[in-house]
């Protein structure tokens, strides 16, 4: 593994995630052999709007059944849903093996380990024959990719013909600086942020074909207002993001809000077609 995603995946390390996780249940007396994946969705779904929006993802094809490659899946949150609700096998790659050890134990957790797969990997090496996924998703992932174009072609190599990418993401819109620290990394070298017109730019030129794309840059603001008067009031909650970010939590949450509110970032998801 090189420098850089060494670094980054440093920046995600959270040593005893799982346990973390386990002992929370346990505070909140939640019987081990009865988790469901509701119990744990506020920690396993680490993007902006969490489990809500990875539904809408779901629902924006036919993915009922499919074979769904998650690349960058954090802790598995969302190949989880779409195994347990649309009966798709799920494959999720991602460069942390604490990310990756954490979800395997929890898709056994809540009995869906027959169902989904966990790998550690490189997003600009995957290690799978061509045309193998009938849909590939990321939410989050590129913003730590330098090589944009490496990314996309990989995606769209292990994508099948007449295959669907589907995507969420913290993209570029404004020309100023950002601020770090942020969700995805801590400092600026650890960030490669770049606008959506470059990202369909080299989709397009793999071959795909822009079918749906959807600014969902309010509703992240919405989200994140609604957040912080939770946090001011409750304090924060026993199964959220703070699992994964701890002390950082508001600071970069924070971050990421008055960016989106400036107009400086934006939010956007989207369907394209092989």
């Amino acid at each position: 593994m090189d420098s850089l995603n060494k670094s980054i995946e440093n920046h995600y390390l959270k040593e005893g995630l799982y346990e973390d996780i386990i002992n929370r249940l346990k505070e909140q007396n939640i019987p081990l052999n009865n988790v469901k994946r509701s119990d744990i969705s506020g920690t396993d779904e680490f993007h902006v709007r969490g489990a809500t929006v990875s539904k809408e993802l779901a629902n924006s094809i036919n993915i009922n059944g499919l074979n769904v490659l998650d690349v960058g899946c954090g802790l598995g949150g969302p190949c989880r849903m779409l195994a347990d609700e649309y009966n798709c096998q799920t494959t999720g790659i991602d460069l942390s093996n604490e990310y990756i050890r954490t979800a395997t134990k929890l898709s056994e957790l809540v009995n869906l380990n027959n169902k989904t797969t966990f790998i550690q990997g490189d997003a600009t090496e995957l290690p799978f024959e061509d045309k193998t996924f009938d849909v590939v998703w990321t939410q989050h992932v590129q913003m730590n990719i330098p090589n944009k174009k490496k990314f996309y072609s990989e995606i769209n190599r292990v994508l099948k013909t007449d295959g669907y990418f589907l995507f969420y993401d913290i993209l570029k819109k404004g020309s100023g600086e950002v601020n770090y620290p942020m969700p995805w990394a801590s400092l600026a070298e650890h960030s490669f942020l770049f606008k959506a017109e470059k990202m369909d730019s080299f989709l397009n030129e793999f071959g795909l074909t822009k079918k749906q794309s959807n600014n969902q840059t309010q509703a992240g603001i919405d989200y994140f207002d609604t957040l912080v008067k939770s946090l001011k009031e409750l304090g924060p909650p026993k199964m959220g993001l703070n699992v994964l970010m701890g002390d950082t939590t508001k600071t970069k949450l924070m971050n990421l809000l008055v960016h989106l509110k400036s107009g400086e970032l934006e939010l956007k998801s989207g369907v394209y077609k092989k």
